[in-house]
C-alpha cells in the first residue's frame, strides 16, 4: 500500500466515486483502488524539508551577519587574533571535510535527503567563506573583488560536475550571476550605465543567453543533468530582469527616474508583456510547463503592477481594493474550479 499526501488522498477519492457514480468502474473495483493506497495523517517529509530549509536559511543570514558587522569581527579578532588567511583555510578544511561527508552520506543513506543536503549547502556557505577571507587577506584596493567571485563560480561548477549536484549548480549560477553584475560594474566604473545599458536590462540580456545555455547543456550528454536547472535559472534571471525593466526602464539613477512619469515606460511593459506571451505559446505549443508557468505568472505580476502603477492615486483607496479584492476573487474561484476538476463533472 502506497502512502500519499492528504490532499492527493482526498483529489483520488474524488475521482473514485466520479467513476463509480458514472458507471465507469464496479463498486469491487473502486474498493480495490481505494485499498492501494493510504493518505497520510501528516506530511512528515514536507516538514523535514521546510525545517532544513529554515535552518540553511538562518545559517545564511548568520553567516551574512558576521560577514558585515565590524565590531563583531573586530570583537573576534582581538580575542582570537586570527589572522584572515588562516580563517580562510579553516573554512576551506572543513567544507572539504562537508563536502566529503554529505555526498558519501548520499550513497550510503540516500533516504535521508535533506539531511544530506543541508550538508552540501553548510559546504558551499564554508566555500564562500573562505573565498571571501582568502581576499580579505590579500588586501587588495583596488576594488575588483569580482575576480573572487569568478573564482567561486569555477570552484562550484567543478564541484557541481565532480559530484553531479544541482543544488552546487544553483550556486555557480548565482554566484555567476553576482560576477556579472559586479564585473560589469567595474568595467563602467560603478556608473550607472555600462555600454549603454543600466543593471536590470543587462540582466535580461544575461538571462536570455543563459536560457540558451541552458539548450546547449540538454544536448551534451554529461551536462543533462544541469540542464532543468539552468533553465529555470535563466528564466528566473530574464523575467525578475525584465519586470524591473517595466518599472525602472533604462534609467541608472533614481533621481532621474523619479523625474518622469510612469506611463512613459510604457513601452518596457509591453516588451515585458510580449515576453510573457511568448512563453505561454511555446510552453502551451511544446508542452514545456517551465515556460508555461513563468509565461503565466508574471503576465498576471506585470498586470497587477500596472494597476498599481496607473491607479493607486488616482483611484479612491476603497474602489482601489474593492478591484483588487474582486479580481482576486474571481482567479481564486477560477483555480479552485480547476483544482476540483469540475470540468470532469460537466
Amino acid at each position: 500500500m502506497k502512502k500519499i499526501d492528504q490532499e492527493k488522498g482526498e483529489f483520488l477519492e474524488e475521482i473514485i466515486k466520479y467513476w463509480e457514480e458514472e458507471n465507469l468502474l464496479n463498486e469491487a473495483t473502486a474498493n480495490k483502488l481505494r485499498q492501494s493506497y493510504e493518505a497520510k495523517v501528516f506530511d512528515w517529509r514536507r516538514l523535514a524539508q521546510y525545517s532544513f530549509w529554515v535552518a540553511m536559511a538562518c545559517g545564511v543570514i548568520s553567516l551574512g551577519a558576521l560577514l558585515i558587522d565590524k565590531t563583531l569581527l573586530n570583537y573576534i579578532q582581538k580575542l582570537y587574533n586570527t589572522p584572515n588567511s588562516l580563517i580562510s583555510l579553516f573554512s576551506a578544511l572543513a567544507a572539504i571535510g562537508l563536502f566529503i561527508l554529505g555526498f558519501k552520506r548520499k550513497r550510503t543513506k540516500p533516504q535521508k535527503v535533506f539531511s544530506n543536503e543541508a550538508l552540501v549547502f553548510t559546504a558551499v556557505m564554508l566555500t564562500a567563506n573562505a573565498i571571501a577571507y582568502f581576499g580579505k587577506s590579500l588586501n587588495n584596493a583596488s576594488n575588483h573583488f569580482s575576480i573572487l567571485i569568478l573564482l567561486s563560480v569555477v570552484i562550484y561548477a567543478g564541484l557541481a560536475y565532480l559530484f553531479k549536484s544541482r543544488l552546487i549548480w544553483v550556486f555557480t549560477l548565482l554566484s555567476f550571476g553576482a560576477w556579472f553584475g559586479t564585473e560589469t560594474g567595474y568595467l563602467s566604473r560603478w556608473s550607472g550605465y555600462f555600454i549603454g545599458l543600466n543593471y536590470p536590462l543587462r540582466f535580461v540580456l544575461f538571462g536570455l543567453l543563459l536560457t540558451v545555455a541552458s539548450f546547449l547543456l540538454k544536448q551534451k550528454k554529461n551536462l543533462q543533468h544541469f540542464f532543468p536547472t539552468t533553465y529555470v535559472c535563466g528564466m528566473a534571471y530574464l523575467f525578475i530582469s525584465l519586470w524591473l525593466l517595466s518599472v525602472f526602464g533604462n534609467y541608472d539613477t533614481l533621481e532621474s527616474w523619479y523625474a518622469v512619469k510612469q506611463i512613459s515606460l510604457f513601452y518596457w511593459a509591453i516588451i515585458s508583456a510580449i515576453v510573457c506571451a511568448i512563453s505561454i505559446f511555446v510552453g502551451l505549443k511544446y508542452h514545456d510547463e517551465v515556460a508555461r508557468e513563468f509565461g503565466i505568472t508574471f503576465l498576471f505580476i506585470n498586470l497587477y503592477t500596472r494597476y498599481f502603477e496607473y491607479f493607486w492615486d488616482s483611484w479612491h483607496k476603497a474602489l482601489f481594493f474593492s478591484v483588487l479584492a474582486i479580481s482576486f476573487w474571481l482567479i481564486g474561484r477560477k483555480a479552485e474550479k480547476i483544482w476540483n476538476v469540475e470540468f470532469t463533472k460537466k
